[in-house]
């Protein structure tokens, strides 16, 4: 043993983790990139029949391999228990075709293999080479997503026919049209910033990289949609599968739907109530209308809201440092604010470090080609994607190489992460940090967001009714105009972003309950600490106790914290 391996590294069950993630890196190379494991930037994924059995035969691979170890240390237990859950998964979707289907409007084939440009560094003409390499893979990218897609077909395992419009709408806007340039088209142009970049090639691969989305485009509205699902939703059978893989755990969809809407009624009572501190004569609507418009709530231009993004980030770190409430890494200090390129879904998100760190963490918000932004409702969401949210919780996995084996280190099951990222808003409003009413006013528009997610996503899928007691179109069936209805009078965003996320939930399934969902078992699992603890109960300790805990399904969570 070198003063370098850890008796973790050297056991089985790591090892096999550190294999795991290498041989998905060679066989994924938008994966590799994601994570920051060198050596693949200029590869395209194989988004091909053929490129979705190769990982799959790895995943069969490492689960028969996982089961001959021996996984009692305790170490070894939740790490093999993380890698075990996330490879039946893997088996359980590869089986129901849902490789074959992968077609929304986020998260999906071809999100991903845009989106990853995004992450790959620029600054130097060597970095420029790698990009006009791995653009001129793209054309064949697309052509195995249209491969696999048609076997879809043929085996009737499709995705709703509204997926194919939407993702064929967000193609044609990438590819870009002569007055209005592509993702690929600009992209390539930033280069001429970079002296030796490959213009030319850059500007060739752009065009072949353009066209092969407009193609796919194409295939979407002509072969794809007249085959597709024509429900909205995915089914109840669809959906169980999805909320096992989002949530690590069991849910039970009708008590679910039922909780929803009863916190849906909660926090309507509690966002009237907020609104009267602001403008006490005033509706809700009239005080969102004038937190919107009024230019002493707003601020011009895509730089300076980046700044004000960056800096209230930058204030909170600086707080819960200062203030002792976490133990953060110097290495996890920054996460970069950025303004996230057009064409792709509405909502700010989160892209977490390089594993060698040399790639911050970064929080991405969509302009929307918008210049004024109303600030009321942006720091609770800043506090979701950044600190303490989803860059601390992500990026103290990426440092914990002590503790989390590699696998660990780089999962993510939804109703961890997401609970944990609304818990973190939740935990800044008990700090203070949203005190402001107009502030908490966003805040409670956040959670009041969330619970209607829950309701619309559920309701959509698994075909439920709107209860018949309800005075709000009580008795009847789930329309995408009703649930845009239901979830824009919950929503301190416009018209396009709710559009947008309808059509996010509908693509999705069951990733957006995993937000309220997994953030009440984060609350129970808090409560449970107290009471057993009572007044020696440390909220610090507590907290550093689950982060080294590393993202894992949520029955795992349970069982780990009440080792706390």
């Amino acid at each position: 043993m070198t003063s370098s391996q850890t008796p973790q590294q050297l056991s089985p069950v790591y090892q096999l983790s550190d294999q795991y993630i290498e041989q998905l890196a060679d066989s994924d190379p938008g994966l590799a990139t994601a994570l920051g494991i060198a050596g693949h930037d200029h590869e395209m994924t194989d988004f091909s029949p053929k490129g979705h059995e190769q990982r799959h035969q790895i995943t069969q691979a490492t689960f028969n391999k996982l089961n001959s170890l021996d996984t009692t240390a305790d170490r070894d237990r939740l790490a093999a228990g993380v890698l075990r859950n996330s490879l039946e998964m893997s088996t359980l979707e590869y089986d129901a075709g849902e490789h074959l289907r992968s077609i929304r409007v986020l998260a999906g084939d071809v999100d991903s293999a845009r989106a990853i440009f995004d992450l790959m560094p620029t600054a130097t003409a060597d970095n420029w080479k790698t990009i006009a390499e791995r653009m001129q893979a793209v054309p064949t990218a697309f052509a195995g997503m249209r491969e696999s897609w048609s076997l879809g077909i043929s085996r009737k395992v499709v995705a709703p026919r509204r997926q194919a419009i939407v993702v064929a709408e967000q193609l044609e806007i990438w590819a870009g049209t002569p007055k209005s340039p592509g993702f690929f088209t600009q992209f390539a142009e930033s280069a001429s910033a970079v002296d030796g970049a490959p213009l030319e090639k850059l500007r060739r691969a752009a065009i072949d990289a353009s066209n092969s989305m407009a193609e796919t485009a194409k295939f979407l509205r002509q072969t794809y949609a007249p085959a597709a699902d024509p429900r909205n939703g995915v089914g109840p059978e669809r959906h169980a599968l999805a909320r096992r893989r989002f949530m690590g755990m069991s849910v039970d969809a009708q008590e679910a739907y039922e909780w929803g809407f009863a916190e849906v009624s909660r926090l309507d009572a509690e966002l009237v109530k907020t609104a009267k501190e602001i403008k006490p004569n005033a509706t809700l609507d009239e005080v969102r209308h004038f937190l919107d418009t009024d230019p002493k709530h707003s601020i011009e231009g895509e730089e300076n809201l980046r700044e004000w993004l960056q800096k209230l980030m930058d204030d909170a770190m600086s707080f819960l440092i200062r203030e002792n409430h976490f133990d953060i890494p110097k290495e996890i200090h920054r996460v970069e604010a950025m303004i996230s390129p057009p064409g792709g879904a509405a909502a700010m998100y989160y892209t977490s470090p390089s594993e060698d760190l040399s790639r911050p963490g970064r929080t991405w918000y969509p302009a929307n080609g918008r210049t004024r932004f109303p600030l009321w409702s942006e720091p609770t969401t800043a506090y979701h994607e950044g600190v303490p949210g989803h860059h601390l919780q992500i990026g103290m996995a990426t440092v914990n190489s002590e503790k989390l084996s590699r696998f660990q280190r780089n999962e993510f099951v939804s109703g961890h992460g997401e609970g944990w990222a609304l818990y973190a808003e939740r935990l800044m409003d008990e700090l203070g940090f949203l005190g402001k009413p107009e502030y908490r006013l966003g805040y409670l528009y956040a959670q009041a967001f969330r619970a209607a997610r829950i309701v619309v996503d559920i309701g959509m899928h698994c075909e439920f009714v709107i209860p018949k007691e309800s005075k709000w179109h009580g008795g009847e069936a789930w329309t995408p105009e009703l649930a845009l209805e239901f979830l824009s009078a919950r929503s301190s965003s416009d018209d396009e972003f709710n559009k947008s996320e309808i059509n996010r939930y509908l693509g999705w399934p069951a990733q957006a309950i995993s937000y309220k969902l997994g953030e009440r078992v984060w609350l129970s699992l808090r409560e449970d600490a107290k009471r057993k603890h009572g007044a020696n109960f440390d909220l610090r300790a507590w907290h550093a106790y689950a982060l080294d805990l590393g993202n894992l399904g949520l029955d795992l969570l349970k069982t780990e914290l009440a080792r706390f």
